[in-house]
């Protein structure tokens, strides 16, 4: 039988369905604005800029990327009253092409938004200070003669006019406690019997370092990192003067965030779990967060090496003598294995001792050091993507096995920068905006065997979708669905076929995700392309 050849070209993104075997890979795009620049540049694997988005206003340190395509970029405001370290006071979600979403500034007298921000699903959450005054603080049991900004966060959700609206807060002023005065608030007789509670003198201002005792001046705990995770509904953070970490319940209304009972954890707005400096909350134990800490954020569990654990920018500004294995006087990417129990709904605990594990479970002494802000992430792959601030300031990732630096540095310049590989769904979004020239996430192939492969409506789906196959040869051929382990969850063997063949796939028994179709005639392989699952 003569052969009829009609080649098509085919745009599709490129995947190495088995590529947590070959670490030695960068798959995917870094997202980063530098420090002080108006712009947000997108660069792939070869270093080229593939998008930027050019604002006019400057970026205060953190750049995210929605599913959609979308920017969400914290700015400065022009007109902040107060300020001080990464000061934004404006929060932006913006377009491919540049045009403004929706603007939300959130700064006066009283409160400022600052440093970090993280996506809860569609929303924004964002952390700020909020002015305390002194008579406020000597109230509850701290003195000082001067104004004092805590922590808060505020979720951000699109109002659809172009602005947004608050739908959830948290205050740590709400969750502390003293045990200097039986006569004023919040007053126990002991503090190491109160772990869920942030002692209001465990941080003197003693001086302006970035540790211990440290910090000076207004901006009292320096929460620099904020993270979410979706799974569990919580939200873990970093403080730069307590050298902690910590992790609350998101699960919970505005009203119950404020109080100690309510939500998953029945604990209110309370500290579910917190680990770096157990001296914080009146117990012994190696000081293991010796210094800065930055970037809190949990590993993703979807499979990759250490999964689920915690993750930390451990700046180790006065050398990290360590208590374990791979002490080092480094900055380090620090991992934690928190004592999770589902069951309970709780971080386990013994009595009397502080939150584990005793030391960190995982180091990676960084190749460059930075005392400020920086970044690190875990790759599907198992890759460690680090962004190292001041003084080096670069990007770089690491083969976690071999510790050999696979790709970069790069000179970014900037405070943070943040990692997205091929299959997140806002690349693929991007796709039609971008350079794609230089980039192995998309590329072209030539279809031989089949006429036309056409993916039906909906691409993303919600669970089903229909492969439509046109061949004007009898032929035969199989379809194949991957998820992004490289395991095969649908196949479909079709021994000769002439005309339109249509297939449903159902991936509703399947986890949320980015799953490859490949359809492979009986001359070889035709045909690749993705479909993104989000139920």
């Amino acid at each position: 039988m003569n052969k009829k050849i009609n080649r098509i070209n085919i745009t599709f993104l490129f995947v190495l369905l088995f590529q947590f075997v070959n670490a030695q890979s960068f798959d995917g795009f870094a997202l980063y604005n530098s420090q002080g620049s108006n712009t947000t540049y997108l660069i792939d694997e070869n270093q080229n800029i593939a998008h930027t988005w050019n604002m006019n206003t400057e970026c205060n340190y953190t750049v995210q990327l929605k599913e959609n395509g979308n920017l969400i970029r914290g700015t400065k405001y022009n007109s902040n009253i107060l300020n001080g370290a990464a000061d934004a006071g404006r929060v932006q979600e913006i377009a491919p092409d540049g045009t403004i979403v929706w603007d939300y500034i959130y700064s006066d007298a009283n409160h400022l938004s600052h440093h970090d921000l993280t996506l809860v699903g569609d929303n924004v959450l964002i952390t700020a200070w909020e002015v305390k005054t002194a008579a406020e603080l000597t109230s509850a049991g701290y003195t000082t003669n001067s104004d004092k900004w805590p922590t808060h966060f505020i979720e951000l959700q699109d109002d659809g006019n172009g602005g947004a609206n608050i739908v959830w807060e948290w205050h740590i002023w709400d969750h502390m406690c003293q045990d200097v005065d039986p006569n004023k608030p919040n007053y126990v007789t002991d503090i190491s019997d109160y772990p869920e509670l942030i002692d209001i003198n465990m941080i003197q201002s003693s001086g302006g370092g970035g540790g211990p005792g440290g910090g000076g001046g207004g901006d009292w705990f320096h929460v620099n990192g904020v993270d979410y995770n979706e799974d569990l509904d919580q939200i873990i953070f970093s403080s730069r003067h307590a050298s902690e970490i910590y992790i609350i319940d998101h699960s919970t209304t505005t009203n119950e965030a404020a109080s100690h009972s309510g939500g998953n954890s029945g604990m209110g707005g309370d500290i579910l779990y917190r680990w770096g400096n157990p001296s914080n909350y009146g117990m012994s134990g190696a000081q293991v967060i010796e210094s800065a800490v930055h970037d809190a954020r949990w590993i993703t569990d979807d499979g990759r090496p250490n999964g689920g654990f915690l993750q930390i920018f451990n700046n180790c500004g006065n050398g990290c003598t360590g208590n374990g294995p791979g002490a080092t006087a480094n900055s380090t990417i620090d991992g934690i294995e928190a004592p999770w129990d589902a069951a309970t709904n709780s971080y386990l605990r013994i009595p009397g001792q502080a939150f584990g594990p005793a030391s960190y479970t995982t180091r990676y002494a960084c190749a460059y050091s930075a005392s400020g802000q920086s970044a690190s992430d875990r790759m599907s792959n198992g890759n460690i993507f680090v962004n190292a601030s001041n003084p080096s300031g670069v990007m770089y990732e690491v083969d976690a096995v071999s510790e050999q630096i696979i790709w970069g540095p790069y000179q970014s310049g900037s405070q943070k920068g943040f990692r997205y590989e091929c299959d997140y769904p806002g690349i693929i979004a991007l796709e039609p905006y971008m350079n794609t020239a230089t980039t192995s996430c998309f590329s072209s192939v030539f279809v031989d065997d089949i006429d036309d492969v056409t993916f039906l409506s909906p691409n993303p789906t919600n669970g089903v979708f229909t492969i439509a196959i046109e061949t004007s040869i009898l032929s035969g051929f199989d379809i194949l669905v991957y998820n992004m382990l490289g395991q095969e969850t649908f196949k479909k063997e079709v021994s000769s076929f002439l005309g339109e063949f249509k297939q449903e796939i159902n991936l509703e028994d399947c986890l949320e995700g980015m799953y490859i179709v490949r359809v492979i005639s009986d001359k070889g392989p035709s045909y690749t392309n993705r479909v993104s699952y989000i139920k």
